[in-house]
C-alpha cells in the first residue's frame, strides 16, 4: 500500500485495505464485463462506438475517502470503484444500451441517475445515464469470490458528440469551478446546444432513412417501380425479387447450363448513365429487350458448350441490345465493358467484336 495514505483516519485505512484485497476481483470484472455487453450489443444488432472500462487507482480512491470516506461502512458501499463507459452513435440507441443492461444486471434504481431529465440549459455533456448495476447469482457465481455479486459498478451511456462535449469542457475547466469570463460561458452554451441539435438530427435523418427504405421495399414487392427512384437502397430491394431470374434461366437453357450467382450491384452506375430514373425504367429495358438479349446469347455462346454462366449475362445482354438499338455502338459498348469490369484497351476490341456479331441479328433489323 503507497505511504501516501499513512496520514489517512482509521477508517479510510482499512477501506482501502479491503479495497487491495479484491483488487483481482475489480480487474476481473472490468475485463469481463465489456466483452459480454459487447457479445450482447452485437445480438441486439446495436452498434456502439466504444465502451471503455476503467478501475478506480488507489490514488484516485484515497483522494476521495480522505473527503467523505466516513459515509461508507466497508468497501461495497462504493459503486465506482469498476467504471464503464458505453458510447453509442445515436442518442435512441443510448435507451437501447439502457435496456441490455437491464436485462443482463441488477439495476441499483435509488443510486442510478438519468442526467438527460435535468433540463439544465448549459447540461448537454453531462446528460449521461448513469446505472449503478451488480451482477445477479442467477447469471453468474463465482464460489471462490462470492463477493463478486455484492460488488456494485457505475456504467455511463452517452453518446459521441456528448463525449466529445465532457472532454472538452473539462479540458477548458468549464464545470471546475474556476471563474470563466461570461463570454466565454455564452460561448460554450451555444456550443452545446448545437450539439443537442446536432445528435437530434442525427438520429431524426436515421429514423427517416429507415422510413424511406421501408417505403421502397413495399413499393417494390407491390409492384409500383415508377414511383421509386433509382438508388442503391432502392436497387439492392429490387435485386432481392431476381429481376433478372426469367431471362437468366432461359439463356441457360440454351445450353442446359448452371447459373452461377454473383453480386449485380456493379451495374447501378451503368443503368444512372444509360439514363434510367427510376426502378420502372429497368423494368422497361427487361420488358423491351429480353428477346433481343436472348438473341445475343444465342448467337454467344449457341455453340460453344459452356455449362457454367454467370447470372451477370442477363443485365449485361439487356444492356447491350439497349445500347445498340439506340444508336450507342462500339462507344457506348466500350462505356458499358469500362463501366462494368474496369477500363481496359481490351474492352475497344470487346466493344467492335459485340457490334459486329450483333449486326445481322434480327433485333437491330426490326
Amino acid at each position: 500500500m503507497s505511504s501516501s495514505i499513512n496520514n489517512l483516519d482509521p477508517h479510510t485505512q482499512e477501506l482501502l485495505q479491503q479495497y487491495h484485497s479484491l483488487l483481482p476481483v475489480f480487474t476481473q470484472m472490468a475485463d469481463i464485463i465489456p466483452e459480454r455487453l459487447k457479445g450482447f450489443f452485437a445480438e441486439a444488432g446495436i452498434i456502439v462506438a466504444a465502451v471503455e472500462h476503467r478501475v478506480k487507482t488507489e490514488e484516485s480512491l484515497a483522494g476521495k475517502l480522505k473527503l467523505k470516506g466516513s459515509k461508507y461502512p466497508d468497501i461495497f458501499a462504493l459503486t465506482d470503484i469498476v467504471g464503464l463507459r458505453v458510447i453509442t452513435f445515436y442518442i435512441d440507441d443510448v435507451d437501447k444500451v439502457a435496456s441490455v443492461l437491464e436485462r443482463l444486471f441488477d439495476i441499483d434504481w435509488e443510486n442510478s441517475i438519468d442526467k438527460r431529465k435535468l433540463h439544465e440549459t448549459d447540461s448537454f455533456g453531462y446528460l449521461s445515464l448513469h446505472y449503478i448495476c451488480s451482477i445477479p447469482e442467477k447469471s453468474y457465481s463465482d464460489s471462490e469470490h462470492p463477493e463478486l455479486n455484492k460488488i456494485r459498478f457505475e456504467v455511463q451511456m452517452r453518446t459521441v458528440l456528448q463525449h466529445a462535449w465532457a472532454n472538452m469542457s473539462h479540458d477548458t475547466g468549464y464545470k471546475s469551478g474556476v471563474e470563466i469570463p461570461k463570454v466565454y460561458l455564452r460561448n460554450m452554451s451555444r456550443l452545446a446546444g448545437m450539439l443537442e441539435l446536432c445528435d437530434d438530427e442525427f438520429s431524426r435523418i436515421r429514423r427517416e432513412i429507415t422510413d424511406y427504405r421501408r417505403n421502397v421495399q413495399k413499393l417494390v414487392a407491390s409492384g409500383n417501380l415508377e414511383e421509386v427512384l433509382l438508388d442503391g437502397d432502392s436497387f439492392k430491394s429490387y435485386l432481392q425479387i431476381g429481376p433478372f431470374d426469367r431471362l437468366g434461366k432461359r439463356i441457360a437453357s440454351i445450353n442446359q447450363a448452371e447459373i452461377q450467382p454473383v453480386d449485380l450491384s456493379n451495374f447501378l452506375p451503368l443503368f444512372k448513365a444509360m439514363g434510367f430514373k427510376t426502378l420502372g425504367d429497368i423494368a422497361k429495358l427487361v420488358k423491351d429487350y429480353s428477346e433481343a438479349a436472348y438473341q445475343i446469347a444465342c448467337f454467344q455462346i449457341g455453340l460453344s458448350g459452356l455449362d457454367i454462366l454467370s447470372s451477370s449475362v442477363a443485365p449485361q445482354n439487356l444492356c447491350t441490345a439497349f445500347i445498340l438499338k439506340n444508336g450507342g455502338g462500339k462507344v457506348g459498348l466500350k462505356f458499358m465493358l469500362d463501366s462494368l469490369n474496369g477500363e481496359s484497351e481490351s474492352n475497344g476490341a470487346m466493344a467492335e467484336f459485340l457490334e459486329e456479331q450483333c449486326k445481322e441479328l434480327p433485333f437491330m433489323n426490326q
